[in-house]
């Protein structure tokens, strides 16, 4: 979430995320090229520390934690040439990261860089959706927060709790009786999105369009901007309409949902403009699916690889407490976290970040990843410990661009591993991990499939 509905049935359904194939031989693709730090000219920035790794490569996707490992102990600030072609300054140590999180002289909006189509979600500028909450600073951003915050508060997330299981529950019907199942494709991705549509108001007739587009930008993420834009430009389309069917219905229906929430503080005068209302609800969408995907993927596989810290959440489940999940939650998500750089930053003033010097407009990306694994923040970083106290990881971000969503986030994960481990409990994978590929791309970190193999259940009988 900010701060990410027909459920597919596998690869080749339309909307579902296309199937892995392996990367051809020689040069990397286009969507991850190749790059040894091209800002520093892919020399050592300090004594003895070697030419800088590569970024960007498949094999880098496939696990980037020694990279950032080399970056945070030689060149903790670190500027270089991204697969788009932008220069930008990647901050990796956790102190500057956390700094840079909340530094107001690090701007949100794109119009601080010189080539502002080039950077941010694709499509969003075509296709006027500018003006959310990724993109804009105080005191704009303050109000728009203000709005749409009332819809993730602890007692109205909690309020959506039965929702969630039920959802979780229906997903897991839908294979469990048949012993195997790519927990991407069948559970991970549908799940956040009917959460996401429920949670926004989308008719359910129409969350079948929603999966497809989700779907779309899922597979088009590491290509081309032009094959996510596609998409965009379908859910602008489509959130204008409802918002336009809505503010026409309002009243009549008792809709609690959150567009209608937002017409509502429109119509009373909190200045909340259709395009900002459209803005804010396709944020809420594209933040809220992907990031809740990776979550429950990037945890599961976590825990079917760290088989000692999996008994130990499955005992504690059995005996009906809850502490280790929620603190095995946030370890997951300092561990192996679905955001693997934090949204764009520009520097509005010249300014000195981890020693380095940083000049107006530069954008600056926060490596969240690199941060949660910062060995001077963080006791054995490497190491998946469920039972981790004193975690404030950065997975969520912090200061005034905190996620929104982390309260519905961190449901949706608790209950989704929570009810996979009680119900397939021998739940293991269904493939050699060496064969699993991670989608490219620059800010999500994810997997594109996670087969799975358990003994086969029956669906719980209800009476």
């Amino acid at each position: 979430m900010p701060g990410t509905p027909g459920t597919p049935a596998g690869p080749g359904t339309p909307g579902a995320p296309a199937a892995p194939r392996p990367p051809a031989a020689g040069p990397a693709p286009a969507a991850c090229p190749v790059s040894g730090g091209a800002g520093d000219g892919g020399a050592a920035p300090g004594p003895g520390g070697g030419p800088v790794p590569e970024l960007f490569s498949w094999e880098f996707a496939s696990d980037p934690y020694p990279a950032y490992a080399w970056l945070r102990e030689h060149a903790p600030v670190h500027r270089t040439t991204l697969p788009s072609g932008v220069d930008a300054w990647l901050v990796t140590r956790y102190a500057d990261a956390r700094q840079a999180l909340a530094d107001q002289r690090l701007s949100k909006n794109p119009v601080h860089h010189a080539e502002p189509g080039k950077t941010g979600i694709p499509g969003e500028r075509s296709a006027g959706l500018m003006t959310h909450l990724l993109n804009i600073d105080p005191p704009d951003h303050t109000r728009l927060r203000r709005l749409v915050s009332k819809a993730f508060t602890p007692r109205r997330v909690a309020a959506f709790a039965p929702r969630v299981q039920e959802l979780t529950d229906r997903l897991i019907d839908d294979f469990a009786a048949r012993g195997s199942a790519d927990l991407i494709h069948e559970f991970a991705f549908p799940l956040p999105i009917y959460a996401i549509c429920d949670m926004l108001g989308v008719p359910a007739e129409d969350q079948d369009d929603f999966r497809d587009w989700a779907g779309m930008m899922i597979r088009h993420g590491g290509g081309p901007r032009g094959g996510v834009a596609r998409s965009v430009k379908k859910i602008r389309g489509y959130l204008a309409e409802l918002i336009h069917r809505k503010r026409e219905r309002l009243g009549e229906d008792g809709s609690d949902d959150l567009i209608s929430g937002l017409i509502r503080a429109s119509d009373h005068g909190d200045h909340l403009t259709e395009a900002e209302a459209v803005a804010m609800c396709f944020v809420l969408l594209f933040a809220g699916f992907e990031t809740t995907i990776n979550l429950i993927g990037n945890g599961a596989y976590a825990l079917l690889r760290n088989p000692g810290q999996r008994a130990l959440l499955q005992s504690s489940l059995a005996a009906g407490e809850r502490g280790l999940l929620e603190t095995g939650v946030e370890e997951l998500l300092r561990y192996d976290g679905p955001v693997e750089l934090a949204t764009w930053r520009y520097a509005t003033t010249g300014l000195t970040l981890g020693g380095r010097a940083i000049p107006a407009g530069d954008p600056v990306l926060v490596v969240l990843a690199a941060a949660d694994r910062d060995p001077d923040r963080f006791g054995a970083p490497d190491t998946l410990d469920l039972a981790r106290g004193d975690n404030q990881h950065l997975g969520y971000g912090h200061g005034i661009h905190y996620c929104l969503g982390a309260p519905l986030a961190r449901l949706e994960g608790q209950t989704a591993l929570a009810t996979l481990l009680t119900r397939l409990p021998d739940l293991r994978l269904g493939v050699d991990p060496d064969e699993l590929r991670w989608r490219g791309g620059l800010i999500m970190r994810g997997l594109r499939t996670l087969p799975v193999e358990f003994t086969p259940s029956a669906p719980p009988q209800v009476t």
